[in-house]
Parts: structure tokens; C-alpha cells; sequence
């Protein structure tokens, strides 16, 4: 039976445990988007995670909304994240970047134009923008001749990420965003190659993801997909038939992990795992799930077979040294929500690691 504790081959990457850290937005970047020394020290503070899977990081600027977040589509940005994998690395790390576009959430204040989407939509309720939270704006449909450009761009962005230091990258197919807006029925409705039926609606996520392991290999390409409920106004009519049929397409090309972002509510044992464990079926290679796990929990899902691995989100944010507290079953702090997102250290970088005393 699998531990938490036990190493994992993710592809080409060797991870000495199966406690991953999830992506979690952070807004420590400058305005234009690039990283800053203290991403280093917020970084490398986690390395003993089996492997650091960054906060969502723009690959265009048409596709960024998301104020302070860091880039992979200029020099400068590059250049930055270089001190930033190299500080892991030096820790005994491992890292990969997480890509994003944002698609119909992007505010135009941030992205500088008019967001894009699967389809003419708009996002319900309020985006992060430079003067706070504002309504979202009306996106536009992708037209067909532009995708050939956004496959750049993810391309382009892989290139950047590797050339930076990452061990890989993560492809953010989740939560609302672009990539979802094309999954899911109720943001896309398209009547080209790319809408209508499941095939048809996975064609973007199958594209780049192509594309990106032509870039890298798909030993170094990992993909996110949340496909339980709403999540930012997107969701499907029958997941149970979308999700396994992205998850087999995605396991054909042997991609290294699938990452599973599951509800929080209600608790993992309490939640419906139909959805899950059909796409545990579908994809042949590793699966890691998220999403309210603790070390009871967590350790279950592997022993059940549903999981390879798990990833933690808040409870790495407050607990940089997660590892070794699971390993001693050491107090665990909180995070608190109120510094989840300033500009400062603190709330980021001022989380203690357990004392010699706790030892």
C-alpha cells in the first residue's frame, strides 16, 4: 500500500514524496508581471514537497488578468524566475510552472483589450483588477485564425519555462478559464470544429497540450481539470461523459500527471467521487487529487487506489515544511486569508518551520 511518504515517478520527474504542492495565487510579481526575489524565498522555503507545482503564471498578456501575477511570455520574466528555480533546486526541489489564460475572466483594465472565450459570454460576479474587485466584461469568441497564435503562445511560454530552470510544466485546464470555457457546454457554443460535441470540446485542451509536450516532451507535461460543479460560471451538463473523455485522450499522449482539482465542499470522504473515479479508469498514468485533504484523508485516497498523489494548497501555504510535519504529526498552523494576496512578506514568506522544540 502506497504512503504519502513513498517516492513517485511523475513522468520524468522523480518525486521523493507524494505530498505536491498545489498552484496557489500569490500576487507577488511587479505590475508588469515579473518576479521578485522574495518568490524565491517563498519558493525555496517548500522545496522538501515531492514536487512544487507553481501559482497559475501568464502566458500572454491578452491572457493575464490577474493583478501582480507572474509571466512566462517576456525576457525580463524569464530572466526573473531563473533566481527562483535555481533557489529550489538548491533546496533538494523540484518545480514545475503552471500555464494560464485566463480567457473571459481577464478584465480589460488588466489584459489592455477585450477578453476571449470559447464563445461571445460574460463571467457572473466580480474579477481582481488593479482598483479592486469589478464587474467582468463582455468576452468575445476566439476566432478559428487566432488559435494557431494562442498554440504559439503556449509554446512559446514552455520554452521560457525551460529555459528558466523548471522540470516541467502544468497546463491550468481548470476552474473556469480558458481552456475550460471550451470544455464545458454551459460557456461554449460554438458550431465549428471546436464546439458541440465532447470530441469537439476537448480539441483545444488535446491541441495544447500537443504542443506543448512537442516542446518539452510529455514526460514533462502535466494537465489540471476540475471536473466537479461550478467553478467561476463554467460548468457541464454531463461531466461523467466529458471529463473520462478528456482524461483517456490526455492519458494517450503519456503525459506525466493528472491533476485533479475536487471540491472543497463537502469533505473528500463525503464528496461524490463518480466523476473521479471514472476518470481515475480513463487516465493510465499517475493521478493526483486536491482539494481539502489532510493527512488522514490524503492517506486514504492511496490506500484506496483513487489517487497516486495528493496535492496541498493552503495547508503548504501556511506550512512550508508540510513534510516533515505530516511525517512527525506535528501541529499544523493556519493561513490567513486576509494576506493571501498582498505585496508584502508577510502571510508569504514569514510562516514558520517547525522548531528543533516540536521535534
Amino acid at each position: 500500500m502506497p504512503s504519502l511518504f513513498d517516492p513517485i515517478r511523475l513522468g520524468a520527474i522523480t518525486a521523493p514524496n507524494r505530498i505536491l504542492m498545489a498552484p496557489l495565487t500569490r500576487g507577488r510579481a511587479t505590475r508588469e508581471h515579473v518576479p521578485t526575489p522574495i518568490m524565491a524565498t517563498y519558493y525555496a522555503q517548500r522545496a522538501s514537497a515531492g514536487l512544487i507545482i507553481t501559482e497559475a503564471t501568464g502566458i500572454s498578456r491578452e491572457g493575464m488578468g490577474w493583478p501582480y501575477a507572474p509571466g512566462l511570455w517576456t525576457r525580463e520574466q524569464v530572466e526573473a524566475w531563473k533566481p527562483v528555480t535555481a533557489a529550489v533546486h538548491a533546496a533538494g526541489g523540484r518545480i514545475v510552472a503552471q500555464l494560464w489564460h485566463m480567457g473571459r475572466v481577464v478584465h480589460s483594465s488588466v489584459g489592455g483589450a477585450q477578453p476571449v472565450s470559447a464563445s461571445d459570454s460574460t463571467a457572473p460576479g466580480e474579477t481582481h483588477t488593479y482598483s479592486g474587485k469589478q464587474a467582468n466584461v463582455a468576452a468575445r469568441a476566439l476566432r478559428l485564425d487566432e488559435i494557431p497564435r494562442l498554440l504559439n503562445d503556449y509554446r512559446v511560454a514552455t520554452r521560457n519555462a525551460m529555459e528558466a530552470g523548471f522540470d516541467g510544466v502544468q497546463l491550468h485546464a481548470a476552474n473556469g478559464y480558458l481552456i475550460d470555457q471550451f470544455l464545458r457546454d454551459s460557456s461554449n457554443f460554438r458550431g465549428d470544429a471546436y464546439g458541440g460535441s465532447v470530441d469537439k470540446r476537448i480539441r483545444l485542451l488535446l491541441e495544447v497540450a500537443t504542443a506543448v509536450a512537442g516542446e518539452i516532451g510529455a514526460d514533462r507535461t502535466a494537465v489540471r481539470l476540475s471536473p466537479n460543479g461550478m467553478s467561476q460560471g463554467v460548468e457541464d451538463s454531463a461531466p461523467n461523459v466529458l471529463f473520462p473523455a478528456a482524461a483517456s485522450a490526455l492519458s494517450a499522449l503519456g503525459l506525466a500527471f493528472l491533476e485533479l482539482r475536487e471540491p472543497r465542499e463537502p469533505s473528500p470522504q463525503e464528496r461524490d467521487r463518480t466523476t473521479t473515479d471514472l476518470i481515475r479508469k480513463a487516465f493510465k498514468g499517475p493521478l493526483v487529487l486536491n482539494a481539502s485533504y489532510n493527512l488522514a484523508s490524503g492517506t486514504a485516497a492511496l490506500a484506496s487506489g483513487r489517487a497516486d498523489a495528493i496535492a496541498f494548497g493552503r495547508t503548504f501555504l501556511a506550512n512550508p515544511d508540510l513534510p516533515q510535519r505530516f511525517a512527525r504529526h506535528l501541529p499544523l498552523a493556519k493561513d490567513d486569508i486576509h494576506t493571501h494576496y498582498t505585496q508584502s512578506a508577510e502571510g508569504y514568506t514569514d510562516y514558520p518551520l517547525a522548531g528543533e522544540s516540536d521535534l
